[in-house]
């Protein structure tokens, strides 16, 4: 059971590490000015949706498997 855990652990660290690289290339844009903050705001709401969006679906087909 541990050995699952840990391994559990380190996607959702892996998961969480890119989505901190992502934001941060997202400021690292804004604040050099190659895009404006409207704009980085709108990929920030994108990339956040991209990632709940994949996560509901990762799920839904962890739980469908569990039914069959």
């Amino acid at each position: 059971m541990t050995k699952r855990k840990g391994r559990a652990l380190k996607i959702v660290a892996g998961i969480v590490v890119s989505f901190a690289c992502f934001v941060g290339a997202i400021v690292y844009l804004t604040r050099a000015q190659i895009v404006s903050f409207e704009i980085a705001k709108l990929m920030l709401v994108a990339l956040l949706g991209l990632y709940v969006g994949l996560g509901v679906l990762i799920a839904a087909y962890r739980l469908m498997g569990k039914l069959q």
